[in-house]
C-alpha cells in the first residue's frame, strides 16, 4: 500500500495480537514514509517535526490533532518552540497496526499541502 493509499485509508477499530503489524509489514510501510522510525523497543514508530516558531508549531499540533479525532486515534507527542515529535502505537494491540501508518501518511499530506 503506498503512502497515497495509506492517507486516504481510515483507521478502523483494532484490537488484540491478530491486528498487530509483524516486522516485515512494519518495513514495508516505514519504507514509504520519510522520516519515520520504529522507537527502540518497536512498539510506535516517531518522527521529529521542525517549525520556524511556535506559532507554527501549535497550527500542525492543532491540525494533527483535528484529525486524530476524525481517525479516532491519537498519537502521544512532545512539543517546544520549533518542534514536535509524534509517535503512533495502537495501545489495544501491544504495538503498532495498520491505524498507526494511517494516520502517519495522513501527517505528510497535511504536509505536503
Amino acid at each position: 500500500m503506498s503512502i497515497t493509499q495509506l492517507a486516504e485509508a481510515s483507521c478502523q477499530p483494532r484490537k488484540g495480537a491478530a491486528d498487530a503489524l509483524d516486522d516485515k509489514a512494519v518495513s514495508t510501510y516505514l519504507a514509504d514514509l520519510p522520516g519515520w522510525q520504529k522507537t527502540a523497543d518497536g512498539k510506535a514508530i516517531v518522527k521529529d517535526f521542525r517549525f520556524k516558531d511556535f506559532h507554527h508549531t501549535l497550527g500542525f499540533i492543532n491540525a494533527v490533532g483535528f484529525m486524530a479525532n476524525t481517525q479516532d486515534h491519537h498519537p502521544d507527542l512532545e512539543a517546544g518552540y520549533g518542534h514536535c515529535r509524534l509517535l503512533w502505537s495502537t495501545h489495544d494491540v501491544g504495538g503498532l497496526s495498520l491505524n498507526d501508518f494511517i494516520c502517519a501518511a495522513r501527517v505528510e499530506r497535511l504536509l505536503a499541502g
